[in-house]
């Protein structure tokens, strides 16, 4: 009998220790003194990765702040690169305990990984040489030649939901369809307003924004979705970057040298869980 005691004992504390093992495997981001944040490598304005392989841009310094305001300890931060592909696998496999990486929240995603904010409210524009005439809207892209990206949904939303259409030269990246942009193989460029801007700041006076915006981008935090208390944190943040003007002094400093008309007041949030 003792010994049949003794073996039910040894399977609880078994199982009680597996179910601990399990807890400490999906820590809250309060809970942790670094935390790895994924951004984007290659987009000027946003997330770029520097030769001496520091990060800048926008989604970058946003990451810092919201860091900087979490309740607790202070915490150091870590940078990795987030391709668009790969921002969901990152958060899932634990890769990264954020991603701030021009991150469009949707239904979709929502389902596989969890969402902050939005930190910033973008719209998909137009982006065209200084010397260019005749597009003023996305309607005026009709008979056009528009760099088409593979992958990106932007173009999509013009030529499939729109049904305008427009003369298609594929690219496999921004930054090649902003080369393209340059030497004339295309005329139009479109996507994310704060993406076409941060090209746009790089080679300042070449390029204008057409500033016809046709789509909401509500641009989230990518965390992890059983993560409620970090998520809610994470809000609590992005709220007073906002109310303090962090948040206008980030945009004036990345977009400011641009005629991109951007907003400065929080946006609505998503809600967490």
């Amino acid at each position: 009998m003792r010994a049949r005691i003794a073996l039910v004992g040894l399977i609880v504390l078994a199982v009680a220790a597996a179910g601990c093992g399990a807890g400490g495997d999906t820590p809250s981001i309060l809970d942790k003194d670094e935390l790895v944040i994924g951004v984007k490598p290659d987009q000027p304005g946003l997330g770029l990765k520097k030769r001496n392989g520091v990060y800048e841009g926008f989604d970058v310094d946003v990451a810092k702040e919201v860091v900087k305001r979490l309740p607790g300890q202070r915490r150091r931060v870590r940078f990795v690169d987030a391709p668009s592909s790969e921002r969901e696998r990152l958060l899932r496999e634990r890769k990264v305990d954020l991603v701030v990486a021009s991150y469009s929240i949707t239904p979709k995603r929502k389902t596989m990984v969890g969402f902050a904010g939005p930190y910033y409210v973008a719209h998909q524009d137009i982006l065209v040489r200084q010397n260019v005439t005749g597009i003023t809207n996305v309607r005026d892209l009709r008979g056009r030649v528009l760099c088409n990206v593979e992958g990106s949904n932007s173009v999509a939303r013009v030529v499939e939901e729109l049904e305008i259409a427009a003369n298609l030269v594929p690219a496999a990246s921004y930054s090649e369809c902003i080369e393209k942009l340059k030497t004339g193989s295309v005329e139009a460029v479109s996507t994310d307003d704060l993406i076409l801007a941060g090209f746009a700041a790089a080679e300042a006076g070449r390029f204008k924004f057409v500033n016809r915006p046709f789509t909401d981008e509500r641009y989230g935090i990518g965390i992890h979705q059983d993560d409620i208390d970090g998520c809610e944190a994470v809000n609590k943040a992005i709220t007073q970057m906002y109310q303090e003007g962090t948040a206008k002094t980030l945009l004036d400093r990345w977009f400011g040298k641009t005629d991109l008309s951007y907003t400065t007041t929080v946006p609505e949030f998503e809600g967490c869980g």
